[in-house]
C-alpha cells in the first residue's frame, strides 16, 4: 500500500439527527464538505483506515449508510470531479472543477 496521500469522496445517508451530526463533525475534522452529506478528504491510506473505524463505531449499520470512494492521488494532477453550477473551494485553496 502506497504511503502517498489519496483523495476520498465520502457520502452518507443517516436518518438519526444526533448520529448524522456526529458523522458530519467527524468528517469535517478531516476534510471539506462539498455537498450537504458529501465530503472530500485528502489523507494517507492508513489514516483513512482509522477514519473508517470511527465511522463504523458511529453509525447503526442496520439503518445508516456511508459510501467511501477512493478517487486517486491527491496531488490534483488529474481532475476526477466535474461540477455543473456553483463551484466549491476546498480548504487547501484549490477549486474543484
Amino acid at each position: 500500500m502506497s504511503n502517498a496521500a489519496r483523495t476520498y469522496l465520502v457520502a452518507y445517508d443517516i436518518s438519526d439527527d444526533d448520529t448524522r451530526s456526529d458523522v458530519s463533525n467527524l468528517l469535517q475534522t478531516f476534510g471539506d464538505r462539498i455537498q450537504y452529506s458529501v465530503f472530500l478528504i485528502d489523507t494517507k491510506p492508513a489514516k483513512m483506515i482509522r477514519i473508517r473505524r470511527e465511522l463504523v463505531d458511529a453509525i447503526d449499520a442496520w439503518s445508516d449508510s456511508v459510501l467511501i470512494c477512493e478517487l486517486g492521488d491527491s496531488s490534483g494532477s488529474e481532475s476526477r470531479l466535474t461540477w455543473i453550477g456553483k463551484q466549491r473551494i476546498r480548504s487547501r485553496g484549490s477549486f474543484i472543477l
